[in-house]
């Protein structure tokens, strides 16, 4: 197999039919497979006989977004691993070869982020209206997970998607480590897809709490599994989010604290895990262009 294209879906069969439906449209299946990890989802283990040409896992007990990544990506037989969302799908159709292509001109590059293009748009014509056509490429220091691709030999050599993560920052372990390895990561934005979120709903349900207890929790996961020295990185991480928002709402405080106190009761089970990356990585990372979210 050329290319493994791996997505790991949860409570949305209908956004992952869509997602697929298109994929057939546009990948050989001759040299190229789709696997799908459904996290402990009912509902769309039901949709799974209407595409009988994807390679189904499944857990009846949610594990999270990282470690069932972590279980998908060991299954991949492709040469390069593409990763995308449930809800978010190609809106180049040869992306594929733009993949091979990138790898190929540069054998240095581990990493292809493509350009991320939110909304729901009734085309793909307005979707790809709605992108940064001014993006140039570049090396970056991370990927958004709902595209991207991978060279397995080089995903191999990482820890791969950590477990000790559940959602919301997997994959700046993954950027990290790819880094640490001498590996680049580049910026495509020819590459596109059509992330299909509805940023609207998500302020109105509550999403971005969400978001903001696990992304503290995780980062300070990060910082005692990477840094060599963790502790000055932490105290400030939590300063400036207590400052910037825990101070001003009561439900990002209650957050704030769960999150600090999770931290705290996970220590010795995170130190399991802990391999300090090369200062040099460190800053290499942060001299380099960040993506746009």
């Amino acid at each position: 197999m050329e290319v493994s294209i791996l997505i790991v879906t949860k409570n949305r069969p209908k956004e992952l039919a869509f997602t697929l439906h298109n994929l057939l449209g546009i990948v050989d299946l001759s040299l190229h497979e789709v696997l799908v990890f459904i996290d402990g989802c009912i509902q769309t283990m039901a949709i799974q006989k209407d595409f009988p040409w994807v390679r189904w896992e499944s857990v009846v007990t949610s594990v999270g977004a990282s470690p069932a990544r972590s279980i998908l990506y060991k299954n991949g037989n492709g040469i390069v691993f593409i990763g995308l969302d449930d809800d978010a799908h190609p809106l180049t159709p040869d992306f594929i070869s733009k993949v091979h292509q990138v790898f190929n001109n540069d054998k240095k590059i581990g990493i292809v982020a493509f350009q991320e293009i939110k909304g729901i748009f009734a085309s793909d014509e307005i979707a790809i209206e709605n992108a940064d056509h001014k993006s140039e490429e570049y090396y970056t220091n991370d990927f958004i997970g709902c595209g991207f691709a991978i060279k397995k030999e080089v995903y191999l050599l990482t820890n791969g998607f950590p477990v000790w993560i559940d959602i919301y920052g997997e994959e700046a372990c993954v950027a990290i480590e790819v880094l640490d390895l001498g590996y680049q990561i580049k910026y495509v934005g020819s590459i596109m897809v059509n992330h299909r979120v509805d940023r609207l709903g998500r302020i109105k349900g509550g999403k971005f709490y969400f978001r903001f207890e696990k992304q503290l929790k995780n980062t300070i996961y990060y910082y005692l599994v990477y840094l060599p020295n963790p502790s000055y990185k932490i105290a400030r991480l939590l300063f400036h989010n207590f400052k910037k928002y825990g101070f001003k709402d009561l439900k990002y405080f209650q957050l704030f604290l769960k999150s600090f106190f999770t931290a705290v009761f996970s220590f010795r089970y995170i130190l399991r895990f802990r391999k300090p990356v090369q200062k040099s990585s460190l800053e290499k990372a942060n001299k380099l262009k960040g993506l746009k979210y």
